[in-house]
């Protein structure tokens, strides 16, 4: 999310011109964490040492700051996000800052993760940049 604010330091610009004004270089932001084995996720501050599960007790794994969690229930998307997770690929695609471009594809489905997978194994190419990529 990009917030356009009015520069009012002549110094730092043109006075009067409206300048775009990264929102995420105000304050770090909480990364997702998830404990694929309990289908759950949360929100953490970065920080020394590991993030457990409150229900498992199990280090969670690091899943970036875009990513959204299937619904407990969905077993099935959550196989994809730990095929996705264990070969060391986070759902981030942004910027240190928040704003440099749009987050980088990873598979929803376990049809898309299989396709990959297939095509990983005919042309050599590694799993997590196979991955990552959107056309096949």
């Amino acid at each position: 999310m990009i917030w356009a604010m009015r520069i009012i330091s002549p110094a730092a610009a043109l006075p009067g011109y409206l300048h775009l004004v990264c929102y995420y270089a105000e304050k770090p932001y909480k990364l997702h964490y998830a404990c694929v084995p309990c289908r759950v996720a949360f929100k953490r501050h970065s920080g020394p040492g590991e993030h457990r599960c409150p229900r498992c007790s199990e280090p969670m794994v690091c899943a970036g700051h875009d990513f959204a969690a299937p619904r407990r229930r969905d077993i099935k998307a959550w196989t994809v996000v730990a095929a996705v997770l264990n070969v060391g690929l986070r759902y981030e695609g942004r910027e240190p800052c928040g704003c440099g471009k749009e987050p980088t594809f990873r598979p929803r489905t376990r049809a898309q993760l299989r396709a990959r997978r297939i095509a990983a194994a005919r042309t050599g190419t590694p799993l997590p940049d196979m991955l990552e990529r959107t056309e096949l």
